[in-house]
């Protein structure tokens, strides 16, 4: 495989201002991947300064010719699936299966804005005095600082550079440290098809707090928009308040499961394990709290064990492992105590298939006995570990799954159409699944309530995000 590893700014590759480098780790073996430039605060303003020299061109650039562009990518995204799967694998840890989905997923984000680049919103009309015309039209909010996670280290990307771009916008995308591979190897696709020096920047950084901090602060950045755990989002939030920047963000997800009396148990349970499992069970839509109705808890709970107990754990280069290690040593530990304190709290883990030692690995598992109220309720778990709660009404079940500072995604599974569709008007979260496990379309929106986000990404409206209305007043 062969990955860039330097930072990429202008449409070069350069070692960094210091040519400090660090290591990104595989957590199937807890071995060194690869080493990867360190970017530092002037790394950061160089990238800035690269993405408001290309501005100008780039906004005016045709439509057209920025649709074909992003059309270009994603063939070239297409036609590397197995190589960019690998690489998911070897620094995310997620199955081949999984990194497989997320390369075309990712890939779609590209060809979905390739043709939105050509239908930006605009519109016309009398004022109502009939004085004058008034004209909106749809403007590229500028430089876009683009702050991605680890989970899903292609499709957080591409959601958020193909609308930027086809907006008109110029970017910086900072990644994860824990896989910043990825994000260089669409830099490299970008760079192959011709995209300009300048309007795709990708600057890896273990410095985040600094180099962030500083694109904040001051410079041409006029966008942000990150992905990532609701406390760093508040943070940023604050920051970007000082110069007013406009924000999008996609938080925390403590997703509802909620499967009534009436439910298909067979398609509850297959969608219980695709809502849990899909992507190593480290997605902020994974179901995290499986709320099931008295009558059918113990036949849910059996056959979800069942289900979970017949995936093999292990490193996602093996073709038949479904279930891979946890991104880092340091999510190991957190989901292990998570599960220590729920179980000292009164829950009772039923372990749903064999341990793997080598790596940072989480073999499936329940927690049953849960109380409604229990503390493990009201944190994402981002691991393959499962609480159930039994319920007995529809208010009961609503209560239950309200009862969290999150929004993001829900499930709702029942044989009453009518039920299920005001269940989930109901439910407080920006995006509902019924008889479904699988919510995620770069046509839809995707984003959350409460403390789940700010804005939307994917669909017509995550373009929105990089656009600013301008209203002419007009008389002829």
């Amino acid at each position: 495989m062969s990955t860039p590893t330097d930072l990429y700014i202008d449409g070069r590759w350069v070692p960094g201002s210091t040519g400090r480098r660090f290591d990104v780790e595989n957590p199937a073996t807890r071995t060194v991947l690869a080493t990867v430039a360190d970017g530092e605060i002037a790394d950061g303003r160089a990238a800035a300064h690269a993405a408001e020299r290309a501005a100008d061109d780039w906004r005016e650039t045709a439509p057209r010719e920025r649709a074909e562009l992003l059309r270009a990518m994603y063939a070239e995204t297409i036609a590397r699936t197995e190589e960019i799967a690998a690489l998911i694998v070897a620094e995310n840890g997620k199955p081949m299966a999984d990194a497989r989905a997320e390369v075309a997923y990712a890939a779609e984000f590209f060809r979905w804005y390739s043709e939105e680049a050509v239908r930006l919103p605009g519109f016309l009309s009398s004022s109502p005095s009939g004085a004058r015309r008034i004209m909106e039209i749809s403007q590229p909010v500028g430089v876009s600082l683009l702050l991605t996670p680890w989970n899903l280290p292609a499709a957080m990307i591409t959601r958020k550079i193909a609308p930027a771009l086809a907006a008109g916008c110029t970017t910086i995308v900072k990644p994860s440290w824990q896989t910043p591979l990825t994000a260089l190897v669409i830099a490299e696709i970008a760079d192959d098809v011709g995209v300009p020096a300048g309007v795709i920047n990708v600057v890896p950084t273990t410095r985040d707090v600094d180099v962030v901090g500083d694109l904040i602060a001051e410079g041409p950045v006029r966008a942000l928009s990150f992905t990532g755990s609701t406390r760093v989002g508040s943070q940023l939030l604050a920051q970007a308040s000082n110069r007013v920047l406009k924000c999008s963000m996609e938080l925390g997800g403590n997703a509802p499961f909620i499967v009534f009396d009436d439910a298909d148990l067979d398609a509850a349970v297959e969608g219980a394990v695709v809502a849990k499992m899909r992507h190593n069970a480290e997605a902020c839509t994974a179901a995290n709290r499986f709320i099931i109705h008295r009558s059918v808890h113990d036949e849910f709970v059996s056959r979800l064990s069942d289900a979970l107990s017949g995936m093999k754990v292990g490193s996602g280069t093996d073709a038949d492992v479904e279930v891979g290690p946890m991104a880092s040593g340091s999510a190991l530990e957190s989901v292990r105590k998570a599960v220590s304190a729920a179980v000292a709290d009164g829950a009772r883990s039923v372990m749903c298939g064999e341990q793997v030692d080598d790596g940072y690995y989480v073999a499936p598992s329940l927690l049953v006995d849960v109380a409604p109220d229990a503390a493990v309720l009201q944190h994402e778990m981002f691991a393959p570990v499962a609480p159930v709660v039994p319920f007995d009404t529809e208010p009961e079940a609503l209560t239950i799954a309200n009862n969290t500072d999150m929004g993001l995604a829900s499930y709702v599974y029942s044989g009453d159409l009518a039920r299920a569709l005001r269940v989930a008007e109901r439910i407080d979260a920006g995006m509902t699944g019924i008889n479904t496990g699988v919510l995620s379309d770069p046509a839809a929106p995707f984003g959350g309530t409460k403390h789940s986000g700010i804005g939307r990404e994917g669909g017509r409206h995550g373009i929105t995000e990089f656009l600013e209305t301008k209203y002419i007043a007009v008389t002829w």
